[in-house]
């Protein structure tokens, strides 16, 4: 008997699910995947707008660049560039008038420039159109005809000074006071001067027969020696050396040297001061015979003074 198969073709499962399945599925991960789309595009735009802000803000506050390099023995070549056009550049030497160099809205400047003879401070001084400005400032020595040295005598400054040729004169001043003239008429000449309290800086300037000019500029400190007042006092009945010292700048410490005869009769005494010690007072008693003292003095800069007494009971 013959039998007749039958077979039925499976059906299709429909897309749509009316409880939510695979389709629901496929929107959201679209929507999000658009989402995370546009998230990034938002991220890079809003990085590429801060990265360029700071860009242009770096640019406004840029400033001009100052580059100085050696020509030759007694030439420099000055030049300062920038990404805008330049407004003012100066330069000078020491503490003379500034030297104007034409900018016409460049961006770029360069002039040579003579070092005089000696040691001397250049200074050079740029700004653009957005009133960003810089500053530079440098020693330079040319070894010339004449040789000017400085050196601390006591707590004053003496200024040696030795010529191939005769030296006409020599000027010098503290920072922007009047200068003061020397006339020389010979190869050599040696000048003590004061120093002036505090932190300064002196100009020198030597021009010797053949109008050729040296200078030398230094920053010098100027520094007191401690005051030492040695009296006898009676107040007390029996006679004291009575020691006082003072000193602006601070002591450091006192030496004595007490009844100064034979080397067995002589008795040291040394104090040390805090910082910030200004003055100091001590009695010594007299003692019969004769009586020697000898005080020597240190300030916090080192600089020292000294004064003896001497008196017979």
């Amino acid at each position: 008997m013959n039998q007749i198969l039958s077979v039925e073709t499976p059906k299709k499962k429909n897309k749509k699910n009316n409880n939510g399945g695979p389709i629901e599925i496929e929107k959201i991960v679209r929507f999000f995947a658009v989402f995370m789309i546009l998230f990034g595009i938002c991220l890079i735009a809003n990085s590429s707008y801060s990265m360029y802000k700071d860009t242009q803000i770096a640019n406004k506050n840029a400033k001009p660049t100052i580059q100085v390099s050696n020509t030759s023995e007694k030439e420099l070549t000055l030049k300062v560039t920038h990404n805008k056009a330049l407004s003012k550049v100066t330069y000078s030497w020491n503490n003379e008038e500034p030297k104007g160099i034409q900018t016409n809205g460049k961006k770029e400047v360069e002039e040579i420039i003579t070092i005089p003879n000696g040691t001397n401070r250049l200074k050079i001084y740029a700004s653009d159109i957005n009133g960003q400005e810089v500053n530079y400032e440098q020693t330079y020595t040319v070894e010339g005809n004449v040789d000017i040295q400085l050196s601390t005598e006591g707590s004053g400054l003496k200024i040696s000074v030795v010529g191939q040729d005769d030296l006409s004169y020599m000027t010098y001043r503290w920072d922007e006071e009047e200068e003061q003239k020397v006339d020389i008429n010979n190869t050599t000449i040696e000048q003590t001067i004061d120093i002036p309290k505090g932190q300064h800086t002196l100009t020198v300037i030597v021009v010797d027969k053949n109008n050729q000019t040296t200078t030398k500029v230094q920053e010098v400190k100027g520094v007191t020696k401690p005051e030492i007042s040695i009296e006898i006092d009676t107040s007390e009945g029996e006679p004291k050396f009575f020691v006082k010292v003072t000193d602006e700048e601070g002591l450091k410490r006192l030496e004595f040297v007490i009844d100064e005869g034979t080397e067995n009769e002589k008795r040291y005494k040394q104090e040390n001061f805090e910082e910030g010690t200004k003055e100091f007072e001590y009695k010594f008693p007299i003692h019969d015979g004769e009586n020697k003292i000898l005080v020597r003095a240190y300030n916090t800069n080192d600089v020292s003074s000294e004064k003896g007494a001497k008196v017979n009971k």
